[in-house]
């Protein structure tokens, strides 16, 4: 396979979800048994159309702190196995996925392998040995001539300066052995791991710390990935790309200079829809009348949006403290709600676990806590029970029902007629659980919502018609 300077250009055809389902959930931490069972028992009868998992790589077990979420971020190799489960069981789970329609798309990490300091020995996922003091991943193989530090120039060897493009895409992210994707052999590898993945059945990847590569080197990674699985996907299905790319402005690397490869992960919009609903800085709902582009986002058709992530929700990536999660549950579903319906960008829901948050001179603590329930997860099948409030630490917010109720929601005129709130309720035949609301010939319709309600939101679809 030709990896280097005639690798293919990378076609910005993407695989989209099918069934004109409107979004992808990130089942954070989840085992890959569960999410098969959720697959069949929730997402497919409500209109879900995909999954971000969690990275199915080996990656290095941290202790201290005890099994902190961040480890699934550190790959000691590209094998299967990790505390979401085994190579069969992630196999098991994408077959069963697809053939209900719900599509599977991987966190993948590939800008870099475990921190220098994880040591040596065998303390990984799978039991493979590495030595991180020697740069040494015998499972790959990795050996130090595959890694960035000697196009590194700051003292430390970490990224010192963000407006230095060198630093950022060739030193050490928080510590991380930085890959050498420009060297064919790595790219090899990486291609090897992802190719494996869409073989298996994925349809597409949420690549991790794209802004720390060089989009020359992601292209040629991109342009040498099998079409999707034809057991599945129509012939010539290109895998659909997200990427992960910091950018609130004010640094030398922007996320337009990722556009041409895939989507690119908005972060403004979480940033911003935050303020907003919070009321800071005057901000009020009617300024979001050309969200959008408008407030200086990237184009839609470039946008991967979302309310929160693992990282913003725990305080970390961007957007500090205006970040909406699920311990804000009122402010939160407004937000996820107007994500759903407004047709800026492409919507992605997160599905998280609790963690006992505790806050020191304004920073919380217990951020990086991979918590009991999900370290119990990886030791036994734990699958939540369907219903809209599970226990156990599991929050599951895409199962909220002003959440689920609007994954099918259009951003179209109405006709007129009498629909279903489906916010406050759900239609039932030919009956409203909740308020209804009445369209007039006009398409206007006419509704009151008070300060106090616990949800001051509605929305109507058409599917929502009495």
């Amino acid at each position: 396979m030709c990896l280097n300077k005639c690798s293919k250009t990378f076609r910005n055809t993407t695989h989209t979800p099918k069934r004109a389902r409107t979004a992808i959930v990130h089942l954070f931490e989840w085992r890959w048994q569960d999410i098969a069972a959720e697959c069949e028992r929730y997402l497919a009868p409500n209109g879900f159309g995909g999954v971000q998992i969690s990275p199915p790589s080996e990656s290095i077990v941290v202790t201290n702190p005890w099994h902190p979420w961040y480890q699934r971020y550190q790959p000691i190799s590209y094998n299967l196995c990790s505390r979401s489960g085994t190579e069969a069981e992630l196999k098991d789970m994408i077959t069963r996925c697809n053939n209900v329609g719900v599509n599977i798309y991987v966190d993948a990490v590939i800008n870099h392998m475990c921190g220098a300091g994880g040591g040596e020995g065998k303390h990984s996922s799978c039991g493979s040995y590495f030595n991180a003091n020697t740069k040494s991943f015998p499972s790959v193989p990795y050996s130090n001539l595959d890694f960035n530090d000697g196009k590194c120039y700051t003292s430390s060897g970490e990224i010192e300066n963000y407006n230095d493009v060198n630093q950022v895409r060739n030193c050490r992210l928080v510590g991380l052995l930085d890959l050498a994707l420009e060297k064919s052999y790595v790219r090899g590898k990486v291609i090897d791991y992802m190719n494996k993945l869409i073989d298996l059945g994925v349809a597409g990847f949420r690549v991790d710390a794209c802004k720390h590569m060089w989009p020359g080197d992601l292209s040629a990674v991109f342009g040498s990935l099998k079409n999707l699985n034809t057991k599945w996907f129509s012939a010539g299905s290109r895998p659909f790309i997200v990427q992960e790319v910091i950018d609130l402005g004010g640094e030398a690397i922007s996320a337009s200079q990722y556009y041409g490869l895939g989507r690119v992960t908005e972060f403004k919009y979480s940033a911003k829809l935050g303020t907003v609903l919070r009321k800071w800085n005057n901000e009020k709902l009617r300024y979001l009348v050309n969200w959008g582009t408008g407030w200086g986002f990237m184009p839609s058709d470039r946008a991967l949006v979302f309310v929160d992530n693992h990282d913003n929700q725990r305080g970390h990536g961007a957007g500090g403290s205006s970040i909406l999660t699920f311990f804000d549950p009122r402010l939160y579903k407004m937000a996820v709600g107007l994500m759903l319906a407004h047709p800026y960008g492409f919507p992605r829901v997160m599905s998280s676990y609790r963690w006992d948050r505790k806050f020191v001179n304004g920073k919380d603590v217990n951020d990086l806590d991979g918590t009991s329930e999900v370290t119990a997860m990886a030791e036994q099948s734990r699958f939540p029970s369907t219903g809209q409030h599970v226990g156990d630490g599991w929050v599951c917010e895409h199962r909220w029902r002003q959440i689920r109720t609007l994954d099918a929601t259009l951003n179209t005129g109405l006709p007129s007629g009498t629909y279903c709130d489906v916010i406050s309720g759900q239609k039932q035949g030919t009956s409203c659980t909740g308020k209804r609301v009445q369209v007039g010939g006009d398409g206007r319709a006419y509704f009151k919502i008070s300060n106090t309600d616990a949800d001051p939101f509605v929305a109507i679809h058409v599917n929502a018609k009495l």
